[in-house]
């Protein structure tokens, strides 16, 4: 998969762009209208999946606040590209499909304000402090005789969703790329600003602000299609499920959201960090007898007592598996994940390699058997040949406070809480009071698309694209296969595969999302 520009004067997300300004027009965020006139003229060169290069030419509405009310304007705005010329031909956008892609990486401040043009979005620390031990996205370990990454796969800060938009962009679909608020971002006083639930927040206020200037704004704003990846990933996933909730009003209130529907059409959703409640427990039920990379293996008691957590949550799930496998428990999600999603995804990729690749692959990878065109395994083979996990026990409410999401639900000067009764009991910092805050089940909610799937939330998409690596031990597999089987069974359209051999923010069909968004949608820009 091939994704650039020719003659690029300038990269970003690391995708390079050739951008020649021109037509500059001013622009306005004082009010929630949005002036159809203050563009700037772009051109950028875009190479797609069969390598063949577009020179497209689109008008690139940069940082508009909107919100009336923002709490930091340098976050809370979005950039617009629509395309209006592909290859020399007029482009009519003005019912294409609009893709409203996040760059939010780590529950981080996400920021279009620096963009020089589509796909300019960043993921940052915000001028706030990482706590340490915080998820990054450039350690992870590749297993033994992995396949190499020929797709252009990317890190969790935003470069798959750069893929995105610049395909989406050829396509004639119109772009809107929201920035939001994150967890590391504080006042002059020391007050975390960012925490749960201000990226939600924000990312429905923009949501908000598109449909709120129908008829002005270009593109269809009935079909939008939401993407993102990792922490980015699990918003989109939110944002997906929890559509024109009353939950979020009040919030949505104080900082002057449109007055208009946040619910969206599509839902795109690359390694989603979410369910952080049951994160701990559904990654030692995956990678619990994973060594980490040092070759010392996590506390087998936390472990344990984490997956014993993980089971009874599986069987309150009631899930019923794709494809008619039936309930699933504890007991046989390993069965599931392997016949569903793994051996599919290692006989997608064997398939597609030379005879002679394939005979080293399998030379390489002796614990896999290839018979009749199909790949089969064992899940204790596989998660040997994954290798070292990623993360301690627990991976994601640390007792130390360490972890990022301790900090994504942090308060006033308080840099990371506990927001799971297990955390907060066996808290090793002096810091907790044993117990979790009375504010954090509230937060839960707001920021875990399960909960709105749960409560059958009307306003959800009813599409939805999920993607995850087969090596991402950045959370459980089983997030992603849980999110995809509970969309399932309340009847919603669900693409849902894995990725062999790849890691944390994988997109190796990018092209296949931008023509299963002209497929849900059946909307397109018209060629004039």
């Amino acid at each position: 998969m091939g994704i650039g520009a020719t003659a690029g004067v300038a990269a970003v997300g690391g995708i390079a762009l050739s951008a020649n300004a021109s037509d500059s027009k001013s622009s306005s965020s004082d009010s929630l209208v949005f002036d159809p006139d203050a563009y700037t003229k772009l051109t950028t060169t875009v190479t797609d999946t069969d390598d063949k290069d577009h020179t497209v030419v689109y008008h690139f509405w940069k940082a508009i606040t909107y919100v009336a009310k923002p709490v930091d304007a340098t976050y809370q705005s979005l950039n617009v590209s629509v395309p209006v010329e592909i290859d020399g031909k007029a482009v009519d956008a003005t019912n294409a499909p609009i893709l409203f892609a996040n760059s939010v990486g780590g529950y981080m401040p996400s920021s279009v304000s620096d963009a020089t043009g589509v796909g300019g979005g960043s993921a940052s620390a915000g001028g706030g402090t990482m706590p340490s031990g915080a998820p990054s996205s450039s350690s992870s370990a590749a297993p033994s005789g992995a396949a190499s990454n020929a797709t252009g796969a990317t890190n969790a800060t935003g470069g798959a969703m750069n893929t995105n938009q610049l395909l989406a962009l050829a396509a004639g679909y119109v772009v809107v790329e929201p920035g939001a608020r994150g967890r590391t971002l504080k006042n002059s006083s020391g007050e975390y600003y960012g925490t749960a639930p201000a990226a939600i927040v924000d990312l429905k206020a923009a949501v908000r602000y598109v449909k709120s200037n129908k008829g002005r704004i270009p593109g269809d704003v009935e079909r939008i299609v939401s993407a993102g990846t990792s922490a980015g990933g699990a918003l989109s996933s939110l944002l997906g499920a929890s559509g024109d909730s009353p939950l979020y009003d009040k919030y949505l209130k104080e900082i002057g959201a449109a007055d208009a529907s946040d619910a969206i059409f599509a839902t795109g959703a690359w390694c989603p960090i979410t369910d952080l409640e049951h994160a701990d427990g559904a990654y030692e039920w995956n990678w619990g007898a994973n060594d980490l990379s040092t070759g010392k293996q996590v506390d087998q008691t936390v472990s344990k007592a984490l997956q014993a957590q993980f089971a009874e949550y599986q069987a309150g799930l009631k899930l019923r598996g794709l494809g008619g496998f039936g309930p699933l428990t504890a007991r046989n999600l390993d069965e599931y994940m392997v016949k569903q999603y793994l051996e599919p995804s290692a006989t997608t990729y064997l398939a597609a390699l030379s005879d002679s690749a394939r005979e080293t692959y399998l030379k390489a990878n002796t614990f896999i058997t290839w018979s009749g065109g199909k790949a089969t395994f064992t899940w204790a083979d596989f998660l040997t040949h994954v290798g070292a996990r990623k993360k301690d026990t627990p991976a994601f409410d640390a007792f130390d406070l360490s972890a990022g999401e301790n900090n994504e639900f942090g308060a006033g000067t308080t840099l990371a809480r506990h927001f799971t009764a297990y955390g907060a009991k066996n808290d090793s910092t002096g810091l907790s009071s044993k117990r979790v805050a009375s504010d954090i089940p509230a937060k839960l909610d707001l920021m875990n698309p399960m909960y709105h799937i749960a409560k059958k939330n009307e306003g959800r998409s009813k599409h939805w694209w999920i993607r995850l690596g087969t090596s991402d031990s950045d959370t459980a597999l089983t997030v992603s296969a849980n999110l995809a089987a509970a969309l399932d069974n309340l009847g919603d359209d669900v693409n849902h595969l894995y990725y062999w051999d790849q890691p944390h923010g994988a997109n190796t069909d990018p092209g296949d999302f931008i023509t299963w968004i002209a497929q849900v949608t059946g909307r397109k820009a018209k060629r004039k």
